[in-house]
Parts: structure tokens; C-alpha cells; sequence
């Protein structure tokens, strides 16, 4: 089964793909889609689209998971990202792929083992549990945690 693993962000979504077989897990492809911050709110938004969109299409995942939306102390923080989390949704939506919602800490509990782990730990792990691969930035990094995390969940399910 062929997982797409996503960390909505305006600014820089991280996206990766793993191949999850029993208990074994396997690195397919990562990266980030990154939009241009001077460029208006629905160019932005239709960036993140097309380039999801087009990563759906290449590796045709059976499924994606995604980071549950988070409350920053700032508000318009928290509707952008609520903004970018909508349309990255949509796009798995268009594609017919059901989308599992994970919480930051169910995630680096499943990948760490501990749901207070930083981000140094994750990416730490990801070079135990993904030999080999390159990593795009902590974005791709999260994306893949979320991935990874979502085919623990469904194994133990």
C-alpha cells in the first residue's frame, strides 16, 4: 500500500510517500511544495493545488494522511494554515483518496515512541526506519513521519 504523508503549510507543505507491506516500510519519494509569499492568497492556494495535484498523479498513492491543524497563539497564523490545510484535503479529495488525520504527538509517538519528541528526534528516526533516503527538509521530513506514522496505526487497527 502506497501512503502519502502530508504536513499542510501556506508557506511550504511537506509531502512523502512510503510503501507500507506487513511491518516492512519503504521510502517511495518526498518533497516540499513551496509557494511565493508576495503572490496573492488564491495564487498561493491554487500553487499548492496544482503541485499536490501533480504529485497525486505521479505516484498514485492508495491513501494519504494528514497533521491535524494546530492553534497558533497568533490567529491569522492559524486561518492560513486552516486555509492550506482545506485545499490540500480537496486535492486528495478530488483524487478519491481517503485522508486519516493524525495529532503531532500520535505521530511522533508512533515514529519516536514518545509524543514529546522534537523535530531532531523525528528526522533522527527517519534515517533508522528509511535507510538511504534523501530528505528533502523538515518539512518532507514531517510529512513522512505522518506517513509512516498512519501505516503503524493501520497495522495496529
Amino acid at each position: 500500500m502506497l501512503i502519502l504523508g502530508l504536513d499542510p503549510s501556506l508557506s511550504c507543505t511537506g509531502w512523502g510517500v512510503v510503501r507500507a507491506e506487513g511491518s516492512r516500510i519503504a521510502h517511495c519519494a518526498n518533497g516540499q511544495i513551496k509557494t511565493d509569499a508576495k503572490a496573492p492568497m488564491a495564487e498561493r492556494l491554487a500553487a499548492l493545488q496544482s503541485g499536490l495535484s501533480a504529485i497525486i498523479a505521479e505516484h498514485r498513492p492508495d491513501r494519504a494522511a494528514a497533521e491535524e491543524i494546530f492553534v497558533n497563539k497568533n490567529p491569522q497564523s492559524t486561518l492560513k494554515l486552516a486555509q492550506a490545510r482545506g485545499v490540500v484535503l480537496a486535492a486528495c479529495g478530488l483524487a478519491g483518496l481517503a485522508v486519516n488525520e493524525h495529532a503531532a504527538r500520535l505521530v511522533k509517538k508512533a515514529v519516536v515512541g514518545t509524543g514529546g519528541a522534537d523535530k531532531a528526534q523525528v528526522q533522527a528516526m527517519l534515517k533508522i526506519l528509511l535507510p538511504g533516503a534523501t530528505i528533502a527538509g523538515a518539512d518532507a521530513a514531517d510529512a513522512l513521519a505522518v506517513a509512516i506514522a498512519d501505516a503503524h496505526l493501520i497495522r495496529s487497527a
